[in-house]
């Protein structure tokens, strides 16, 4: 638009000028002056449309709530009501004043002054004229009295006395009978036209003032007398030319007088040309101010409207934006001021979501370290309700920890003694940290609690950290029980043979000795010693046993055939022996004998606790778990008392009259010692069932 405007602008200053010069030129304006109007009108037509396209455009704007396009319509109506108004009003005072200018113009005293002035100058050329005249007549007067000879003789003196220019005497038929002329380099006088002698001969005479190419020229021919009767008709001419200066006088005056009697002839036209020709030229003025109002505020606008949306933009949170500096303004320092502003703004949130991101990571780590922590972590706020749990206390209290969350202690149904344990070692211990042990009920399991209470900086409250220590309990009672297997077995074994062997020597000393009676009872008492010698020394042997078994080798090993081996053993067992094992199943990482030892002494159990009972059974099921395989034995005998379950374990805890024991507790330092599990439970109303599982990948 802008330059489109540049060119409107500076075409109508081209065309007013023109309009103008025409107004002010009568030759001009009849020829060109139409076209000229018309030309203008187009012009003012043209920015007309092109201002009316801009306010469309700035509707279409405004309706759609295109940011920036209600301060553009602010600033354009200012600074049209600015070029608008005045222009009216200068445009109603030049009409009035143009009105009455014009009919100034054509005063009746004016008109008199230039009618008199060209009276006056045509009273001075018939009064030359008039003169000439009398010179003529009295010349003529004294030529008829001379000859021929002295005319010519005395003709130069006479043109001299009445001052002509040239004078010549001729005949009626034109033949110049003697001149004078004041140009003596002029080769031949002016002759008169016939017809100017014939109007002399007829009216006695003729004076007239002709115009010439080089101004205007007084001509008097008067007859000459004849001085004989017989003579020939002559004439006297004297020519003069006008002053320059009252002709070039007497010229102004008549043009001005024509021009003025034109105009006052075209008073109306000219008043209507005059104010048409204003109209147009206020016209295309007030439109290309309103067109350059347009532009300006646009310009104007433009900037704060994109600053503005800028700032919304930082208001949404793009920190980004950047004006572009296009003055140096005090609107170019307010941009230059917003361009700081946003830098810093989003230097200072680069900085925070650095910071943030930091903390996030640092947070994600932290509950990442939690989420893989074996321990359990609980931390409660200053009323006990859980705020946060991680995945190790789920596991180790078998409880959905995420139900729990916010909800206090106290509502802990079935972890009422856990609840309890930690309350009452806070309030106990006060501000100070504690650790206890305590035993899960229901689960046969030992944790570890320790206690802290936290600061009240980062909102206060208490964290507890617990550990399953199940497991290590066993562990240093496995270890505990093997050096004690190990001294015993060093212990009593050395003793035994001496006693079995001095039993032997004594009934051999003394049998001989006794008589019949005497010699069966030491018989007896010579068995029973050797008999409790031989059970000492296989107590011993199992003793050994545990407290030395050897590290497995581990391989991969065919759960389902070892388990088919073990079953060929126990075909005549007298239980019914089912196995149900699932195809496919992936080799496990094992030690052949040991695996095949915890098999026997797991079938063994089974078959001492079926001992009487009816239709004895026992199931054998092997399937997939996870990354591992499961090994379950089930039979249908008396079970595990209450007491032994939670303790099955440990040496020495048995419920046969004549077991050491030992049986289960080498079973699951085997299965330990293979990275597997091992686990004891009564099915149903009748019966136990054990499950093994063991790692599919082979243990580091």
């Amino acid at each position: 638009m802008t330059y489109v405007l540049a060119f409107s602008a500076a075409l109508a200053a081209i065309l007013l000028s023109l309009l103008a010069a025409a107004s002010a030129n009568t030759e001009l304006f009849e020829q060109h002056y139409p076209l000229l109007v018309v030309l203008n009108g187009s012009l003012a037509l043209g920015l007309a449309g092109l201002i009316a396209y801009q306010l469309m455009v700035l509707a279409r704007q405004r309706r759609r709530k295109v940011f920036g396009s209600l301060l553009t319509f602010r600033v354009l109506v200012m600074f049209a009501l600015v070029t608008v108004l005045p222009g009216a009003l200068v445009y109603t005072v030049s009409v009035q004043f143009l009105a009455k200018s014009i009919e100034s113009w054509f005063d009746v005293r004016v008109d008199r002054a230039l009618e008199g002035g060209l009276k006056l100058g045509r009273a001075a050329l018939d009064a030359m004229l008039v003169d000439m005249q009398v010179k003529a007549g009295l010349m003529s007067a004294d030529l008829a009295e001379m000859t021929p000879a002295q005319q010519l003789q005395l003709i130069h003196r006479m043109r001299e006395q009445v001052g002509a220019d040239e004078v010549v005497i001729v005949t009626a038929t034109g033949r110049v009978l003697a001149s004078a002329s004041r140009d003596l380099e002029q080769p031949s006088p002016a002759m008169p036209p016939a017809l100017l002698l014939r109007q002399a001969r007829q009216n006695r005479q003729y004076a007239a003032i002709e115009s010439r190419e080089k101004g205007l020229l007084m001509r008097v021919i008067v007859p000459v007398a004849n001085s004989g009767l017989g003579d020939t008709q002559r004439f006297l001419q004297l020519t003069h030319p006008v002053p320059q200066t009252v002709v070039e006088a007497g010229d102004t005056v008549q043009t001005a007088y024509r021009a003025y009697k034109e105009l006052s002839l075209a008073r109306r036209g000219l008043q209507e040309i005059y104010i048409l020709t204003l109209t147009l030229t206020l016209l295309i003025a007030l439109l290309g101010a309103v067109a350059l109002s347009l532009l300006l505020s646009r310009r104007l606008s433009q900037p704060l409207a994109v600053l503005a949306q800028a700032t919304q933009a930082v208001a949404r949170g793009d920190f980004s934006q950047r004006v572009p500096v296009i003055s140096r303004d005090e609107l170019g320092i307010l941009t230059q001021s917003f361009n700081s502003m946003t830098e810093q703004l989003d230097d200072a949130r680069s900085a925070t979501e650095t910071h943030r991101a930091q903390i996030e990571r640092a947070h994600a780590h932290l509950e990442s370290i939690l989420a893989n922590l074996s321990a359990g972590v609980l931390v409660f706020d200053r009323a006990f309700a859980l705020r946060i749990a991680n995945r190790g206390a789920g596991a180790i209290l078998r409880e959905d920890m995420e139900a729990l969350r916010g909800e206090p202690l106290a509502h802990w149904p079935r972890l009422t003694g856990f609840a309890a344990a930690i309350r009452d070692a806070f309030e106990r211990h006060g501000e100070a940290s504690w650790q206890r042990e305590i035993e899960l009920e229901g689960q046969a399991a030992v944790v570890l609690l320790r206690g802290s209470v936290l600061p009240q900086a980062c909102g206060g409250g208490y964290v507890v950290v617990f550990d399953d220590i199940t497991q290590v309990i066993a562990a240093q009672r496995a270890t505990a029980w093997g050096e004690v297997a190990r001294r015993l077995a060093h212990e009593i074994k050395n003793p035994l043979t001496p006693i079995q062997l001095a039993a032997e020597r004594l009934e051999a000393k003394l049998a001989p000795r006794l008589d019949a009676d005497g010699a069966k009872a030491l018989s007896h008492a010579t068995q029973t010693i050797v008999a409790q010698v031989a059970a000492l020394k296989s107590m011993v042997d199992e003793f050994r046993e545990y407290a030395r078994l050897p590290a497995p080798v581990l391989e991969a090993l065919d759960l389902n055939g070892l388990v088919k081996d073990v079953l060929s053993l126990y075909e005549h067992c007298g239980a019914r022996i089912e196995a149900r094992l699932e195809p496919g199943l992936a080799p496990v990482y094992g030690d052949r004998n040991q695996l095949r030892q915890v098999i026997h002494n797991l079938l063994q159990n089974s078959q001492d606790a079926l001992a009487g009972r009816a239709n004895p059974r026992i199931e054998i099921i092997t399937s997939r778990y996870g990354r591992g395989a499961l090994l379950r034995i089930v039979d249908n005998g008396c079970g595990f008392p209450d007491a032994i379950v939670k303790r099955a374990f440990e040496p020495y805890v048995t419920t046969k009259p004549r077991g050491t024991g030992l049986g289960l507790a080498i079973v699951k330092k085997i299965i330990d010692e293979h990275r597997g599990s091992i686990a004891i439970e009564n099915a149903g109303q009748s019966g136990a069932s054990v499950c093994i599982s063991l790692p599919f990948e082979k243990a580091a």
